[in-house]
């Protein structure tokens, strides 16, 4: 079986040094501790100053048995459409987190997801990369 690579993969790879750049940037200027919401803010504005498109929110199309309907997606952030950031400001990162941002790329259709935890000393040891499965 020939396992075919997600259209958007080698886009969302080439994104995401500037992406983990940018949530450094802001770490470095409001350091760990805060709320989620404000790393959220703070990150969205440092992407967009960086030239990328943003979205926070995106309606999907759910299919369960017979049941299909649309739902408003909301995470955390989605940039250039093809990379799925998830944000936290934990004292540990859980499996669940994961599960969470893998669950959320399978809904998107997304091949690559960052999960970032802002209350950590250093957001190198803050930043789990994240494929989905089958993506190539």
């Amino acid at each position: 079986m020939i396992l075919q690579k997600h259209p958007s993969l080698d886009k969302a790879a080439s994104i995401t040094e500037s992406v983990i750049g940018a949530a450094i940037e802001v770490h470095s200027d409001k350091g760990p501790g805060l709320l989620e919401s404000i790393y959220q803010r703070c990150f969205i504005h440092e992407l967009q100053l960086r030239g990328h498109i943003v979205e926070v929110q995106r309606a999907v199309k759910i299919q369960y048995k017979d049941l299909v309907f649309e739902d408003i997606l909301r995470c955390d952030v989605i940039v250039d459409g093809c990379l799925l950031i998830e944000l936290k400001s934990v004292s540990d990162i859980l499996p669940i987190h994961k599960a969470q941002t893998l669950s959320y790329m399978k809904l998107l259709d997304l091949p690559l997801g960052l999960l970032i935890n802002f209350n950590v000393d250093q957001l190198t040891r803050g930043v789990h990369r994240l494929k989905l499965p089958g993506s190539g």
